[in-house]
């Protein structure tokens, strides 16, 4: 049985290869992954954000690398990898959420915002999959690869269609990768957040829906009101299922998706559970604590930027 700790499978000896380490979901995984015992390779095509989350881990006494590249680039992809192998040895856990969001109608939808979701999500996802498996059989590693998608991706969003067909792709191409590397014992898996809460305090509301007008729009209050449970999903929720997909506690468990969406794609679908509770957004905004690697940025504030920012509109 594995050792445990604050009620997670302990991965002590292991090592994890994160792409996508902003400081609210990617950051906030790996840090959650370090206190269980990882050591990390940080990747991001931002040095500044590999660089600070690495700052932040290594001030708490753990272990972190920075790995620079667009791992949507094969021969980059393959690079990080064997750079992480040649450092630590070997790769036992991989986490992808690398990508950038270009909403849009269906009608006005160009073709270059389209490919660059492609090849940030489903590629990158690909890529970084294929190699990451292939360090693993040649080491003998059973490992966990997980990839982080939405619940766009199983649903389809009004006007975020480029989105929709990126992570609904890598959901699928998943499922299949956890078929074909079951013979070495490779698990693969993801994790499907609803609207994540970080959204409300990076970015100005009116961003992420900027051309977007009429029946295709939805507001954060319209998120929040389709959810049963009543809140957004947090960094800390995704991070939870990300350390438990990692751990041998989930030995048994591949090809599957974790909901994280508050029972959103399961109620009955004209029912508004917001409707009654009268929660809106504003009313969350106003209890929330802004949190960066999942800690509140009132403890952050000598490790971060003044402006607590990395650059970059981000989704991980």
């Amino acid at each position: 049985m594995a050792a445990t700790e604050n009620g997670y499978a302990r991965l002590d000896g292991k090592v994890a290869i994160v792409f996508g380490v902003s400081p609210n979901i990617g950051g906030t995984c790996a840090h959650f992954l370090a206190r269980q015992g990882a050591r990390l390779a940080l990747c991001d095509v931002r040095r500044e954000a590999a660089e600070e989350a690495a700052e932040f881990f290594r001030g708490r006494g753990f272990e972190a690398i920075v790995l620079v590249g667009d791992s949507s680039d094969e021969a980059t992809a393959a690079g990080l990898v064997a750079q992480a192998v040649k450092h630590y040895g070997k790769i036992d856990i991989m986490l992808n959420l690398v990508g950038n969001q270009y909403r849009d109608e269906v009608l006005d939808f160009n073709l270059h915002d389209w490919e660059r979701q492609l090849k940030g999500y489903l590629t990158g996802g690909m890529l970084t999959t294929k190699h990451v498996a292939r360090s693993m059989q040649e080491h003998g590693v059973e490992g966990s690869i997980i990839h982080i998608i939405s619940d766009a991706g199983h649903q389809g969003e009004p006007g975020n269609a480029g989105y929709s067909a990126a992570k609904g792709g890598l959901l699928n191409y998943a499922r299949a990768a956890a078929m074909e590397l079951a013979r070495y014992r490779i698990r693969v898996n993801t994790v499907s957040p609803t609207f994540v809460d970080h959204l409300l305090w990076t970015y100005p509301l009116e961003w992420l829906n900027p051309r977007i007008h009429g029946p295709s729009n939805l507001s954060a209050d319209d998120f929040i009101q389709g959810i049963p449970l009543g809140r957004f999903c947090t960094a800390t929720d995704i991070a939870n299922a990300v350390v438990f997909l990692a751990s041998d506690a989930s030995a048994f468990l591949t090809g599957v998706d974790i909901p994280l969406d508050g029972g959103a794609r399961t109620k009955y679908w004209p029912w508004s559970p917001g409707k009654w509770s009268g929660v809106n957004t504003d009313q969350y905004v106003a209890q929330m604590k802004v949190r960066k690697y999942g800690v509140p940025v009132d403890e952050l504030k000598k490790e971060l930027k003044d402006d607590g920012s990395t650059g970059g509109k981000r989704t991980n």
